[in-house]
């Protein structure tokens, strides 16, 4: 037995420690906040190993949803869960009350369970306005105010991506373990990006800025080699790859989807914080996505996310349809 190899094993940064540290850094902090993630982290855990057993995807949608929810709720420090499998939000009972709401769409990408693509769980916390008030409004609030944001991938390794609002990090699954541990450390998404990641079926309902884009994605007129297209079409997957390697990520409005195809609360606002916490940007063709102010807790938003320098660039064409409007 290699002793020095096992000793160093117990030495590893786990995700319950990290969170612990960063929570040393919060003097009013009473570790609500860690035992909150303590809980997310398990249903993570959880729904890994479902999905690895090879459920079919409508039982894997209906057990993820249950799971987290439970988790959530006895964890006793949420108020307000919204689900993107739940039509209501849910309002926990005030004796299990706390000060979160966390909004989550508990296995995003299912469609593609049965083809052996990546698939995940998203989730965005917030604090709640006024505990003594707990209405829908506590959750219609701009990402900008989210504390923390985070995926957790189901491929072939679970990989846990996390942001408290300093930095993003990545965690891999030990299954020896059963723990995560930091592995990615300090994610920092590249400036500028040699990959797309769009939908190009729906290329004949674009607007003209994302068309133009497209266009120089794959025949620059700078002399540049054009940009790869990589699609999964699991937006776990897919943002996860952007945030490692660069590029954008985008789905736009489109004739058939005026307003978009993926819903704001636990689907744009977590990446695009998640990416602007490594470097990048996120932007909905309007305005900068953590600005946005929902009004139903299922809405929808056009996104185009990715590395700073490519989502400059679709923000002149924007710029440039709207100043000859």
């Amino acid at each position: 037995m290699d002793h020095a190899a096992d000793a160093h094993r117990t030495d590893l940064m786990t995700i319950t420690r990290h969170v612990l540290n960063e929570q040393t850094k919060h003097a009013e902090s009473r570790g609500d906040f860690s035992i909150l993630l303590n809980h997310i982290v398990l249903g993570c855990k959880f729904v890994c190993s479902a999905v690895n057993k090879g459920e079919e995807q409508k039982k894997l949608d209906v057990l993820s949803n249950e799971v987290f929810v439970k988790a959530l709720i006895s964890s006793g420090r949420t108020c307000i869960l919204v689900s993107e499998e739940d039509v209501e939000a849910t309002f926990v009972d005030p004796a299990l009350r706390g000060k979160y709401c966390v909004v989550f769409d508990p296995l995003d990408g299912s469609s593609n369970i049965d083809c052996g693509v990546s698939i995940g769980t998203i989730f965005g916390i917030y604090m709640v306005k006024d505990a003594n008030e707990v209405t829908i409004n506590n959750v219609l609030q701009p990402g900008k105010n989210m504390l923390a944001a985070g995926y957790c991938m189901y491929g072939s390794s679970c990989t846990l991506v996390l942001s408290t609002g300093n930095g993003v990090n990545g965690f891999t699954l030990d299954p020896s373990l059963g723990e995560f541990i930091l592995t990615h450390p300090n994610i920092k998404i590249p400036k500028k990006g040699k990959i797309y990641s769009a939908n190009e079926g729906n290329a004949k309902n674009w607007d003209g800025p994302t068309a133009k884009f497209i266009e120089k994605c794959k025949f620059p007129k700078d002399g540049s080699s054009p940009k790869s297209l990589r699609y999964i079409g699991s937006m776990v997957a897919d943002v996860h790859r952007t945030l490692l390697y660069g590029g954008i990520f985008l789905y736009p409005a489109d004739k058939k989807s005026p307003n978009g195809k993926l819903r704001v609360l636990y689907e744009v606002f977590p990446m695009s914080f998640l990416m602007e916490q490594a470097g990048g940007q996120a932007f909905t063709g309007k305005q900068r996505a953590l600005d946005l102010v929902p009004t139903k807790i299922h809405q929808r938003s056009p996104i185009f996310l990715g590395s700073y320098d490519d989502v400059e660039e679709i923000k002149a064409l924007y710029a440039a349809e709207e100043s000859h409007a």
